[in-house]
């Protein structure tokens, strides 16, 4: 398991310095773009259901990071979301910082997440990354979500 993660992160940092992932001046547009798609991506979340909105901006070769699970990839991912259940809450998130590639085709979010059940008045916070790759279309479709519960209100 620790081989597996190990080498993921290599790919994903060897990937980074290859596409050399800075922020610049230059491309700040593209930097409100993939947070305006985050945000469409929280709403559509918020509006249609959590499902819904992984599926629409997913990335066919799609990983999500969750816990008590290796890594969920691709037609695995798109199978696991196909099987959830997301009638009984409400997820939302903010996205707080974002950074794009010099070549702006690939780059990240990462913010705080709040899932309201529907059945308790409780809310759990936690925090959230999603790395992005831009699409044939210019659409931003994430490649790699991850979160962590555990925010204090």
């Amino acid at each position: 398991m620790k081989i597996l993660w190990g080498l993921l992160l290599a790919a994903f940092f060897y990937s980074c310095t290859q596409k050399k992932i800075v922020e610049s001046k230059d491309n700040g547009q593209e930097k409100m773009m993939l947070i305006d798609a985050d945000k469409a991506f929280s709403n559509l979340s918020e509006a249609r259901g959590m499902k819904q909105a992984f599926l629409e901006f997913m990335d066919s070769n799609g990983v999500l990071l969750r816990p008590k699970h290796t890594p969920i990839i691709g037609a695995n991912a798109i199978e696991y979301l196909i099987q959830l259940n997301d009638s009984s809450y409400t997820l939302t998130w903010q996205p707080q910082h974002a950074i794009v590639a010099k070549s702006a085709d690939i780059g990240y979010t990462y913010g705080l997440y709040a899932l309201h059940p529907k059945v308790k008045d409780t809310v759990i916070y936690g925090t959230y990354v999603s790395i992005w790759k831009k699409q044939q279309d210019g659409k931003w479709k994430f490649v790699l979500d991850t979160g962590n519960e555990g925010i204090e209100e």
